[in-house]
């Protein structure tokens, strides 16, 4: 896998997310950009908002399934034990929601295998307003 090839993933993550979430499509993804589109809105719609940020990095079988387990690589959690075991459900959860996603056989082809990371923040809500 060239440095190019995982740098377009990891920068495809950041991107995708940052985006505006578009309404869903009748097509499945063909390219990274759609992918992390219709992955970032998955979570977005999902993830409850208290103040942590997590990196997931995870791998796709060739149909847009989970392959094994995804794992933590960075964590910024809130210090309440409580609050870190419901985030870790939440984001467990959101992941067997959102996955599989509906691929290509061709994108599915491209990212078979390979480490995919994404971010993930859930920000507290301001409550002065």
């Amino acid at each position: 896998m060239t440095q190019r090839f995982v740098r377009t993933l990891l920068v495809g993550v950041t991107v995708g997310l940052a985006l505006s979430a578009s309404p869903a499509s009748a097509e499945p993804a063909n390219n990274l950009r759609e992918l992390w589109l219709e992955l970032g809105s998955c979570i977005r719609e999902n993830v409850a908002n208290e103040g942590w940020e997590l990196t997931i990095v995870f791998s796709l079988k060739r149909s847009g399934e989970l392959l094994g387990n995804p794992h933590i690589s960075y964590a910024r959690w809130p210090d309440d034990d409580d609050a870190r075991r419901r985030i870790a459900a939440n984001i467990a959860r959101t992941m067997k929601e959102c996955l599989p996603l509906s691929i290509t056989d061709g994108l599915g082809g491209a990212i078979a295998g390979r480490p995919l990371a994404i971010r993930l923040t859930g920000r507290k809500k301001d409550t002065d307003t």
